[in-house]
């Protein structure tokens, strides 16, 4: 009996054990212990107040939520910054009266990513997404909050896919 007993516990231990190295989002941090999120500075030709900060915390958030990785200020092993490239409103439907029956915010972004652990993963690339609404809309309240979720989402995951899932 203390045989099985003994059996059973190291079974259990080596089932509890071997699931810690398992990610679901497939990340692959290596050896990275740390990153760190530069501030995302709006350069796009139309800026909206606070959205460089939205986005900012927007990415922190997901590597913090999809990592073990520890978010630091300074001296991380994995490090994003960029800026915010593109915010452009445009009309993608028009009605017969010439106005735009539908809309679209489009908002672009260009991220370097280091990896001092991995140099050869490090990379520099531009992502963009957008959010479509009604052109009898404006783009405030809630309608922008939604907009912002929406394409904050798409971004940050393409951001995170791009320098950490190992698909």
């Amino acid at each position: 009996m203390k045989y099985i007993k003994n059996i059973l516990l190291l079974c259990i231990t080596i089932t509890v054990l071997s699931c810690g190295a398992y990610s679901f989002t497939g990340a692959d941090t290596g050896s990275a212990t740390s990153y760190q999120v530069n501030y995302f500075q709006n350069t796009a030709t139309l800026i909206d107040p606070g959205l460089d900060l939205d986005f900012t915390r927007a990415l922190q958030d997901l590597i913090q939520n999809q990592t073990s990785l520890d978010l630091v200020n300074s001296n991380g092993d994995l490090v994003y910054e960029g800026e915010i490239t593109q915010y452009r409103i445009s009309p993608t439907t028009a009605t017969a009266n010439s106005t735009a029956a539908q809309n679209r915010l489009t908002i672009g972004v260009k991220v370097r990513f280091y990896n001092k652990k991995e140099p050869e993963k490090d990379f520099e690339k531009s992502f963009s997404f957008f959010y479509d609404y009604t052109g009898t809309e404006l783009l405030s309240g809630t309608t922008k909050t939604v907009a912002y979720e929406e394409i904050f989402e798409r971004l940050t995951q393409d951001i995170f896919n791009a320098s950490l899932a190992n698909w």
